[in-house]
Formats: C-alpha cells, sequence, structure tokens
C-alpha cells in the first residue's frame, strides 16, 4: 500500500471517529439542557421511571459511541492488518529456509551413499526435509509477494 494511501485512510478514519465523538457529546448536552428545562416530577414512581429511562438513554447512547469508536479503531488498523500479513509470511519464510540451510551440510556430507551406501537413509531422510521446507519458504514468499 502506498504511504500516500496510508496516510489517507488514517486521516479519514480519524476525522469519521472525532465526528462521532463530538456528535454524541453534543447529543449528552442536549438531553441535560432540557432535563434542567423540563423540572422535577411531584411524584416518587415518576422518579423512578425518569431514572430509569435516563439510564436506558445513557446505555444506548454508549452502545452507539462505544460502536462508532470500535469501527473507527477498526478502520484505522485495517491498512496494517495487510501490512502485518505480509510481514508474518516473510518472517515464517525465513524460517522455513534456515531448516533448509541446516540440513544442506547433512545433504553434502552423505551425497555419495545415495543410492546404497552406509549413510542411505541418512540422505534421503535429509533430502526430504530440505525439500519440505524448501517448499514451505519459496510458497510463503509467493504468497508474501500475491498480497
Amino acid at each position: 500500500m502506498k504511504p500516500h494511501s496510508i496516510g489517507r485512510t488514517l486521516g479519514i478514519g480519524l476525522r469519521v471517529a472525532g465526528r462521532v465523538v463530538g456528535q454524541r457529546i453534543a447529543a449528552r448536552a442536549q438531553a441535560e439542557s432540557k432535563a434542567q428545562v423540563s423540572g422535577a416530577p411531584a411524584a416518587g414512581t415518576a422518579v423512578r421511571a425518569d431514572a430509569a429511562a435516563k439510564g436506558r438513554a445513557a446505555g444506548e447512547a454508549a452502545a452507539r459511541t462505544a460502536g462508532g469508536v470500535g469501527r473507527g479503531v477498526v478502520g484505522f488498523l485495517r491498512p496494517f492488518r495487510r501490512v502485518g500479513g505480509i510481514l508474518w509470511l516473510e518472517v515464517c519464510g525465513v524460517f522455513f529456509l534456515l531448516f533448509v540451510v541446516a540440513f544442506a551440510p547433512t545433504l553434502w556430507r552423505t551425497r555419495l551413499s545415495y543410492a546404497h551406501g552406509p549413510d542411505h537413509r541418512t540422505f534421503w531422510a535429509a533430502a526430504a526435509i530440505m525439500t519440505i521446507f524448501l517448499y514451505l519458504g519459496v510458497t510463503s514468499f509467493w504468497k508474501a509477494r500475491k498480497k
């Protein structure tokens, strides 16, 4: 991903998150000012019902705010997920290729016994292990390039 598009994505995500938070703060302030203007109810049951309604409204506002912040964070981290996946594939590829390098001396040392010598089994075991890890390392880098 180009640096220009990463910056654009981060800027848009931050602007959206800021707008959501600003709207929530304005809505809360407006609701509080309306509650102060209306005055206190006369009956005790009305006070409990009003408190329950305020609690529900506050819970709904908190849920909307948490959802908006969650979407903002996910939008912010989306470009890093792609880069992190590519980096993970490349690190795994290097790890697999280290096994190829570690078994190469064994394969070279037993190369003359490949058909029917004293190290026949060692040669074929080293060849099989090297082939598997070479395949895993190369395909890991290949998948990283395709991303």
